[in-house]
This record gives structure tokens, sequence and C-alpha cells, in this order.
């Protein structure tokens, strides 16, 4: 049933298995504002074997990484069957941009080497090389397709040890 794909980043050392797991997925936190951008990305991840959590902005995404102003989600992060192996973002989003979520998470000595992607439907170089600059792992064009998700995964594997 599982194609393999995500559990191949697992095995390659992808995640710190320091607690035996139930399960060998790789978990995607998704954050657009759009809810049909939003849709089609968590679809795309389902269909490649990852658990997928979403979130309609970077505010949420931040509470539920336990960086949120309440830190309610606080202990999430010692939740292993919660943790986040990777963040992918929408840039532009209202209240907060994906590049301030990058901003945060990097500053996080929690979450720094959680890798980040950024998706937008500009392709504006000025803000990819920012992006990337800043700590961003990948930078895709929307609408994201499975050959896209296909090509992250590759990416995460090459560039992990």
């Amino acid at each position: 049933m599982n194609s393999g794909s995500c559990s191949s980043i697992m095995e390659m050392g992808y995640h710190d298995d320091d607690h035996q797991h139930g399960h060998e997925e790789l978990h995607v936190l998704a954050v657009d504002d759009n809810l049909i951008d939003r849709k089609l990305v968590e679809k795309l991840l389902k269909i490649s074997s990852c658990k997928v959590t979403t979130a309609e902005n970077a505010i949420r995404a931040l509470e539920y990484l336990g960086l949120g102003d309440h830190n309610q989600h606080m202990d999430t992060l010692t939740n292993n069957n919660l943790k986040v192996n990777l963040i992918i973002t929408d840039y532009c989003m209202p209240g907060m941009t994906g590049f301030e979520l990058l901003k945060k998470v990097k500053e996080s000595s929690n979450l720094k080497e959680v890798p980040v992607v950024i998706m937008s439907s500009e392709n504006i170089p000025t803000r990819i090389n920012k992006c990337l600059a800043s700590g961003a792992q990948m930078f895709m064009q929307k609408p994201l397709k499975l050959s896209d998700v296909e090509k992250l995964k590759c990416h995460l594997m090459n560039c992990r040890s």
C-alpha cells in the first residue's frame, strides 16, 4: 500500500529516530490561505504517502508548531506523532507571509533544522533568492503538480545525510 517514497526518506536518515514509531510517514505541515491550493497540496502529498497537517495561515502554523503567542501547543514538539518533518508554505498570505513564517522557523532552536519550502504563483527572482538566502530548502511555482512533490522528495533525500 505504501509506495515507499516517503518511508525511503526516513530510511536514509531524514528523520531523527530517537524513538520507535508505529509508522514511518513523513509529516508535512502545508500552509496556504487559499482553500483550493491547500487541498491540492494536501492531496498530492497524501498520494505520495505523506501524513499532512494543514493550516490556513502562518499564524495558525506557528501555533501548531508551538511558536504562537499563546504557546498552547508547546507539547507538540515533544509528541513524536505530531512532529513535523517538512513545512510547505505559500509566500503571499494575509497577516503574515510565508517568508515571515520561514524566518520565525529558522530563528527557533527547536525547528531551525526543519526544511521549509516556499510556494508562489508569481515567479519573481528577487523574492525567490531572498527566500533561499534566508534558509528555504526550495522555492516552487504554483500550482503544484505531482511531479513537483516527487522532485521535492528526491531533493530532500539527496540533501540529507
